[in-house]
């Protein structure tokens, strides 16, 4: 299979297994140095290769849907602790200030809705977690739209690719048009949002 970043991903999944998966799924969702992990792709092609037998299908999308939920939770928890000192944190070749910028402005634009739509856009998926603990959103309320952001994140992207996998014969030769594909399609509901945000404004000036 072709390579994606110089990084072999079916190599990498049957070599971290099922619970390497869990770990990076749950570093990118919310701990601090985990918003470089390749989730989107990295979920759609366990769940292909679940489809070819490398892994069994209910038990890695309870592994993935947890670790999303899990690294949520603890971003969370983390910028309810530390608050407003991660704005302050000093640009590094990792972190960049920009990006608590970037989760903060999304975070402000979309309310609640942010923990469910940043799923799907790198980076700020792993801040925006930690932005809701910084601005002591309601808890009770947090956790219900990290599940189903979890869920339809997670547990649709990863059964995406199983489906796919079991339906179209040898997709793994067209792993990274594919795979460009699923980051295009994970945009689209922030997308819409936008779109819709701005319709909104212009026929309620």
């Amino acid at each position: 299979m072709d390579f994606i970043l110089n990084i072999d991903l079916p190599i990498l999944i049957q070599t971290i297994g099922c619970l390497g998966v869990f770990f990076i799924i749950f570093a990118e969702s919310g701990l601090f140095f985990g918003f470089f992990l390749p989730g989107d792709t990295l979920l759609f092609t366990a769940g292909l290769l679940a489809s070819q037998g490398y892994f069994d299908i209910t038990s890695l999308v309870l592994l993935v849907t947890f670790g999303a939920i899990g690294g949520d939770q603890i971003g969370y928890l983390f910028g309810k602790k530390i608050g407003p000192k991660i704005f302050t944190h000093d640009n590094s070749f990792f972190f960049k200030k920009r990006y608590i910028i970037d989760a903060e402005n999304f975070y402000k634009k979309h309310g609640k809705k942010a923990i469910v739509l940043a799923r799907f856009i790198p980076v700020v998926r792993t801040f925006i977690p930690i932005l809701a603990g910084v601005g002591k959103m309601h808890y009770a309320t947090f956790v219900s739209y990290n599940i189903i952001g979890a869920l339809i994140w997670a547990t649709g992207i990863t059964l995406l690719g199983y489906f796919l996998g079991q339906q179209i014969p040898s997709i793994d030769n067209y792993l990274i048009p594919v795979l460009l594909l699923i980051v295009f399609v994970s945009m689209l509901p922030t997308l819409f949002s936008l779109v819709y945000a701005k319709i909104k404004k212009c026929m309620n000036p």
